[in-house]
């Protein structure tokens, strides 16, 4: 039986049908101007060229995807949407509607009752302006031009008459060094809401004389008794205390004093003198 179909043997036969398969295969690459499946194509060729030895053929160029233009949606879909927007927006005031009434009621009960917690009576509020700013009544004797510019302190039962030192707390030394100290952290004459403490050596320096120690320092404060009086002329106003108390230790015990005096007992213990007394107002 004849082997052959035409001129060809079988294999070559078959080779030539896959050879037209190639060539339809790229024409229909290029007239759609589609890349798939295109490199199954160049192979294919390759192989026939390879095996009878024809003159290979450079693979097609891939052509540039097209562009496709997004799909509009239909009338439908469009009116659907605007549909769904509507009825969206429908919804959203209808809950406004119904609800937003009682939430404003809702908050504003709220707040309210948060401003009430907060808020004072009169009697609370006075209170707190006098924990604030003093509990005792602001006192100003009246103006005396007699008296002298400088802040002065007079104890009469001890001789003491002397200018009162200002300094702050880093600086103390310097005034302890001419007499007696008004401690800066605390009151004044003028501002009774915290107490005036006076500090002062008892024993001084070497330079000091007798008779500047007992009128200039506290030498003699151990003397004062319950009942003395002291007088200090501040901002050209006269301020008289009364001495209620006395103490000696290491500590201040009543800071509810309006004038507190100390210096200390020895010339090298601890122990100090403390002196109490009210404002007396005339």
């Amino acid at each position: 039986m004849d082997s052959r179909a035409g001129d060809l043997p079988v294999p070559q036969v078959w080779y030539g049908v896959h050879f037209f398969i190639v060539k339809v295969a790229i024409f229909l690459q290029v007239a759609y101007n589609t890349d798939s499946n295109m490199a199954e194509v160049v192979i294919y060729q390759h192989i026939y060229n390879r095996k009878f030895g024809t003159v290979e053929v450079s693979p097609q160029p891939i052509m540039p995807e097209r562009v496709v233009a997004p799909r509009q949606p239909g009338k439908v879909s469009l009116s659907f949407r605007k549909l769904s927007k509507f009825s969206a927006l429908i919804g959203i005031a209808l809950v406004l509607t119904f609800f937003a009434p009682r939430a404003l009621t809702f908050g504003k009960t709220i707040i309210s009752t948060t401003f009430e917690n907060f808020r004072m009576s009169r009697t609370e509020v006075q209170t707190l302006k006098s924990d604030l700013n003093t509990s005792k009544p602001v006192y100003f004797p009246p103006f005396d031009p007699r008296l002298p510019l400088t802040n002065h302190l007079v104890i009469a039962s001890i001789g003491v008459d002397t200018d009162i030192q200002e300094a702050t707390a880093d600086n103390f030394e310097a005034a302890l060094k001419k007499g007696v100290w008004r401690v800066s952290d605390f009151g004044a004459p003028n501002d009774n809401g915290r107490s005036i403490i006076l500090a002062a050596h008892r024993f001084g320096y070497l330079a000091w004389t007798n008779s500047y120690r007992r009128n200039n320092s506290f030498y003699n404060l151990p003397k004062v008794k319950v009942g003395d009086m002291v007088e200090i002329d501040w901002s050209q106003r006269k301020y008289l205390y009364e001495v209620y108390a006395t103490s000696k230790g290491t500590q201040i015990l009543d800071y509810s004093a309006d004038l507190i005096l100390y210096t200390c007992e020895t010339l090298t213990g601890e122990e100090k003198v403390f002196i109490y007394a009210r404002l007396i107002q005339v």
